[in-house]
């Protein structure tokens, strides 16, 4: 395994190093941050750079392992870098909303992942050609309905072996019910996050798209490279 070496200048570019407010700040922040500028934190990008490389690790030996990693990311910014990058990695994704029990009730969730595939394939198969056009038009709404929240889930058979998440302040529900099942967790945390539940945290900006996607591609090829080495 060769990890890269992510570029400090396109760190930079893509603004990973501001962070929030300094009077917004939380305290078990305070190892990663560099300085206060104008009232804002900077992160110690040097810091960020060798935790990205971590993170490139962990997923990479996910993905050699054949284990599944989930990005959570709800937030408008990094909905639809997450999808992409998840996606083109073999991954997995939750980009509508955190449906709770995901993790500490996944029999009931593999129950409604199951109902809506079979309904799906019922619907590609001709199996409810009977029904009548509203009974047609009530299953294709609860389809919908269900891909809503299980569209990136689709190959999911079992709790997801780490979770890789943007923003854990955003996604509070998804960290709580990780820590619950003892689950490993990633996160791009921003200067306002509290780190002590995060194992292994990436601290850079979470708002501007650049530096989501920038955090969010190193953790993605980690975790692609892993899955196409085995």
């Amino acid at each position: 395994m060769q990890v890269p070496d992510f570029d400090l200048k396109e760190m930079l570019d893509a603004g990973c190093h501001f962070g929030h407010q300094s009077k917004k700040w939380h305290p078990s922040m305070a190892p990663w941050i560099h300085m206060e500028q104008d009232g804002i934190h900077i992160f110690d990008l040097l810091k960020t750079k060798a935790q990205m490389e971590k993170a490139y690790e962990f997923a990479y030996n996910l993905g050699k392992q054949g284990k599944t990693l989930l990005f959570v990311a709800t937030k408008r910014q990094a909905k639809e870098v997450a999808k992409k990058a998840a996606t083109e990695a073999g991954a997995l994704y939750v980009i509508s909303r955190w449906l709770g029990g995901t993790l500490s009730n996944w029999e009931q969730i593999n129950r409604s992942l199951k109902r809506m595939l079979d309904t799906e394939d019922g619907l590609k198969k001709g199996r409810f050609d009977a029904y009548t056009k509203l009974e047609r038009v009530k299953l294709d709404k609860k389809v919908a309905r269900l891909a809503r929240f299980f569209e990136g889930l689709r190959e999911l058979k079992k709790r997801p072996d780490a979770l890789f998440i943007i923003d854990p302040r955003r996604e509070k529900n998804a960290l709580a019910e990780a820590r619950l099942e003892k689950i490993p967790v990633l996160a791009l945390v921003d200067s306002n996050a509290d780190v002590r539940d995060i194992d292994l945290p990436l601290p850079a900006n979470d708002d501007v798209p650049a530096s989501i996607e920038l955090i969010v591609k190193a953790v993605a090829s980690g975790y692609k490279d892993g899955k196409n080495s085995k």
